[in-house]
């Protein structure tokens, strides 16, 4: 499956478009989570460099996340120690289920 590109395959196992009309989570990724995240997830993009995000598809990483941390973080956001907005909150962007849908999209993240 690792050939089958991402936005496929979880269009293909059910993880994309909900019944409510809501985004495929592919597009979301590419639109709201690649500049910094990248479109594999392992954030070498220049962004997530400098932010020193996490690999997503390290197995380490993803035993450390918790599908309710996840989404809280879509919800509300990151910011920084010095109070600056590291990554914006999505609650107004997304609806519940587009944002439920990232959980089987990270999780699926692996190394290559």
């Amino acid at each position: 499956m690792k050939s089958i590109p991402l936005v496929i395959a979880f269009t293909v196992l059910g993880f994309g478009a909900s019944v409510c009309g809501a985004a495929d989570v592919g597009e979301n990724w590419t639109e709201y989570c690649k500049r910094c995240h990248g479109a594999d997830g392992a954030a070498k993009t220049k962004l997530g460099r400098k932010l020193k995000l996490r690999d997503y598809r390290d197995a380490a990483v993803q035993a450390d996340m918790s599908d309710q941390e996840i989404i809280d973080v879509i919800i509300e956001g990151v910011t920084t120690k010095r109070g600056k907005e590291a990554m914006p909150d999505y609650a107004e962007k997304l609806t519940q289920e587009e944002i439920e849908a990232f959980i089987p999209y990270i999780r699926a993240l692996e190394t290559p």
